[in-house]
């Protein structure tokens, strides 16, 4: 049996927030562009598109197939969060593609194999496979299903080399998908716990729509940011595109493939960060803290004595002694170091 979803979704409203400025202002610099108000939606794009969510083979088949002749789509994958610390992570649950017309939403996790179509489309080298943190995404895909991808396009790569003056910084640091959405169609992209969510359940409606616009809104920015590439004679797409084969990131040539765009003007570098203030180790409210000397002194029957009274024990000796012992805390029997007391008082016992 397959369940399949396609239709208008309801939009989410957008989570309201307040930003915090960090620096000081330049006086000469433009004022910051206000943030964008509408949200990002696959649907606004092309009212005449489909979602369509599969969990099951022959129906993903049926419907990738659709994909197969096409230059380019956007690519994403979700899978289950681990929320305890140590634990490996799940495999990939939801693999998302999206053309102009149509975004599948395949439910991997839900089938009992990889569908052949979806295989054939992401190992076609003539269609292009966009997104952001692709390389992470596409070396999990391999590690958990040993699916290859090929034709991988690094949205985050692209923006650096194709629109340089806006980019600055290293040049394999990541910008989100959700930033490039905002500087480039002036929209905000959903985000929010949903990414957190379980992938491996049956879909909420929810949880199809945002998976639907990340898979999209890389498409969208690929269509985008390909054409300004196109136009620059000495960006070479091998600076932003890779293979990933039995999990190894290469060129189509088989060598290894290396983020890295010799054109490229990372600006200067960023102003030193602030030291950070000493940190003051605090006591719990109430702890005495003061050193107290505690000397022993008795020939016959010492005794512990401290600055509280309660704290006096006898302790029997075979000789007289005069020994002060410095403790961290007064209401402690035991010494600051244990072991040069017991080599000073060796048949001493405390009780």
């Amino acid at each position: 049996m397959s369940d399949s979803f396609s239709g208008t979704v309801t939009e989410l409203g957008s989570e309201a927030g307040a930003s915090t400025v960090t620096e000081p202002l330049d006086p000469d610099a433009p004022p910051p562009r206000p943030k964008p108000t509408k949200l990002y939606s696959w649907r606004a794009r092309n009212p005449d598109a489909e979602l369509l969510y599969i969990r099951d083979v022959d129906v993903a088949n049926l419907e990738l197939d659709r994909l197969s002749t096409l230059s380019a789509v956007g690519f994403d994958q979700e899978w289950r969060p681990t929320f305890i610390k140590g634990l490996p992570e799940n495999p990939v649950s939801l693999i998302q593609l999206a053309s102009d017309e149509l975004v599948l939403l395949i439910q991997v996790s839900a089938m009992n194999e990889i569908p052949e179509k979806l295989i054939q489309i992401l190992e076609n080298p003539d269609i292009v496979k966009a997104g952001v943190g692709i390389q992470g995404d596409v070396h999990k895909l391999y590690k958990d299903h040993k699916v290859n991808v090929k034709n991988c396009v690094d949205l985050s790569l692209l923006a650096r080399s194709a629109d340089n003056p806006r980019w600055k910084g290293k040049y394999n640091s990541s910008i989100g998908l959700a930033r490039l959405i905002e500087e480039y169609e002036d929209e905000t992209l959903q985000k929010g716990k949903i990414t957190r969510s379980n992938w491996e359940a049956i879909l909420s409606t929810a949880q199809q729509l945002y998976a639907a616009n990340d898979a999209h809104a890389g498409l969208t920015l690929y269509n985008r940011l390909g054409a300004m590439a196109r136009s620059i004679d000495t960006l070479k797409p091998v600076y932003y595109t890779f293979d990933c084969v039995r999990g190894r990131l290469c060129e189509p040539s088989g060598a290894q493939w290396y983020a890295w765009n010799p054109n490229y003007d990372p600006g200067p570098p960023p102003p030193p960060r602030p030291p950070k203030p000493p940190k003051i180790k605090e006591f719990p409210s109430g702890a005495n803290t003061t050193l107290t000397p505690t000397t022993i002194t008795s020939p016959s029957s010492l005794t512990l004595s401290s600055s509280s009274p309660s704290s006096a024990h006898p302790i029997s000796g075979p000789s007289s002694t005069n020994t002060t012992i410095v403790s961290t805390n007064a209401n402690s029997h035991t010494p600051a170091n244990v072991n040069n007391f017991t080599k000073v008082l060796p048949k001493y016992k405390f009780w």
